[in-house]
């Protein structure tokens, strides 16, 4: 999600105390004496992907509905929308990964039923998916997770549903901003060990803060074995050059490229930007050229914000056709070329 860093109105202490809450509150398993877990290999380019998203950024106090889909809509009715939107992603995009958003509501209440069409259907058709926690709107708004009450058994839920699956992967909180870096390893590694039937090499911990450094999580012993997910935006400067960008993401890497998926990075696609002409004095075809080529360097996987988003200036893809029946079509073919370039394919724009 784009969203401007933001300062919690949370006291050192409440935090402590929020994060003490949110431990006890799981089902006990400690965290010391964690084994040790090989990291995933060589690289992470096996993830090209685009996050689908809900029109209101996924962040809601009900339940997500992804762009095209409706809460009225059975489990098979999404299902067959939700493959005809997987189709055209690869169709277009080349794409194999889908990133998608969880919250409790949509999995403790009766929208689950309907929902899982939409991560079957990708599963179904060899699609990696990422399934992301998002918090709610409002006060909740805030960087930490918003009720261990209602967290904890949702991701029961959805472990319990699709650890057996090895094309679904979770993703304990997206922009975990409120907690520290230490708090927010301590979360991440309380999940893993909440969660053990889960291989750590289906788990992508977010980087800290807005998911914008992946240093600390990697350096964490107890963390060892999952990929880290980093989120990237040409928004954050008002300009920069291209190797300014480069410079930029690689200190957020670190050495952790090897581990690293890019699931949120994003421009403008609808306003017209050639992303295959250098064009020095504009700061976002800087940025898109510049990570595209870094993720390509570094052999790092990338996933799309957003792949489709109704009503998004980002969105690459934009639906058409009969809304039961939905197709994509290309919002910048530019932007795609890079996307490509990113994942390995295409030509190069730049020397």
């Amino acid at each position: 999600m784009r969203k401007t860093p933001a300062r919690t109105r949370f006291t050192p202490r409440l935090r402590a105390a929020f994060v003490a809450i949110l431990i006890a509150g799981t089902s006990g398993t400690t965290i010391a004496g964690s084994p040790a877990y090989a990291a995933p290999s060589g690289d992470t380019t096996q993830f090209k992907g685009v996050n689908w998203a809900d029109p209101r950024d996924n962040f809601a106090d009900d339940p997500v509905v992804l762009s095209g889909l409706s809460t009225s809509d059975s489990y098979a009715q999404t299902y067959a929308k939700a493959s005809r939107v997987i189709s055209a992603f690869r169709a277009n995009l080349g794409a194999n990964t889908v990133r998608l958003p969880i919250n409790p509501y949509t999995v403790n209440g009766t929208y689950w039923k309907s929902y899982r069409g939409v991560i079957d259907a990708a599963s179904a058709r060899g699609f990696k998916v990422i399934l992301s926690y998002w918090e709610g709107t409002g006060s909740r708004k805030d960087g930490f997770i918003d009720d261990p009450a209602t967290y904890w058994p949702m991701w029961k839920t959805v472990v319990d549903a699709y650890k057996d699956d090895p094309r679904v992967y979770f993703e304990p909180m997206n922009e975990p901003h409120g907690y520290t870096d230490a708090e927010w390893a301590d979360i991440a590694a309380q999940w893993l060990a909440t969660y053990p039937s889960v291989p750590r090499n289906r788990v992508f911990v977010s980087g800290a803060g807005y998911n914008d450094h992946v240093t600390s999580v990697c350096a964490d012993p107890r963390l060892k074995g999952t990929y880290l997910s980093l989120h990237h935006y040409g928004f954050w400067k008002d300009y920069a050059t291209y190797d300014q960008w480069v410079a930029d993401l690689k200190e957020r890497i670190g050495d952790c490229a090897n581990r690293t998926v890019a699931d949120e990075f994003g421009a403008p696609m609808t306003t017209g930007l050639d992303y295959n002409k250098p064009a020095p004095s504009n700061n976002y075809i800087n940025y898109v050229q510049a990570v595209t080529d870094t993720f390509r360097r570094l052999k790092m996987g990338s996933v799309y914000w957003p792949g489709l988003r109704t009503d998004d200036t980002y969105s690459l893809q934009s639906l058409t056709g009969d809304p039961n029946r939905p197709w994509l079509a290309t919002t910048n073919q530019s932007g795609a070329d890079r996307l490509a370039w990113g994942w390995g394919r295409g030509k190069p724009v730049r020397p």
